[in-house]
């Protein structure tokens, strides 16, 4: 795991890099930078408009007497999106606003759901009921 993290810390920064300097060759520095800064502010509002929503959806299901399992995948979702937007970058930006936009966040949660299952079948996670 540890491997995987300093990898995953090394090696996309550096591509995220590269990519930006080719795009800077393609549109110029201050195109480019714009790009960084749009992209953070918008991801910014998207993620916090979203989670929003989502906050107020886990209160209704809660009231309700429901568990809110779909909502905190969303959550999670959201949060991680919203923190690959503030990321600058370009693969970060696309995989940020693919969990944090409603319809594209549904093709992800498959994922996430299967990767969540993996973990708890594997006695990596453990989950609690009272």
């Amino acid at each position: 795991m540890l491997m995987r993290l300093i990898l995953l810390f090394t090696l996309v920064p550096l591509v995220e890099l590269a990519i930006l300097f080719r795009l800077n060759a393609y549109i110029g520095f201050f195109s480019t930078i714009g790009i960084v800064i749009f992209t953070g502010v918008l991801g910014a509002y998207l993620a916090k408009s979203q989670g929003r929503e989502i906050l107020f959806r886990i209160r209704y299901e809660m009231k309700d007497g429901r568990v809110p399992g779909e909502q905190l995948i969303n959550g999670l979702c959201v949060l991680v999106g919203g923190a690959m937007l503030l990321t600058p970058g370009i693969l970060t930006d696309i995989t940020g606003f693919s969990l944090v936009i409603p319809v594209t966040r549904e093709l992800m949660k498959g994922f996430v759901k299967k990767k969540l299952e993996n973990m708890v079948d594997k006695g990596k996670m453990d989950i609690h009921f009272k």
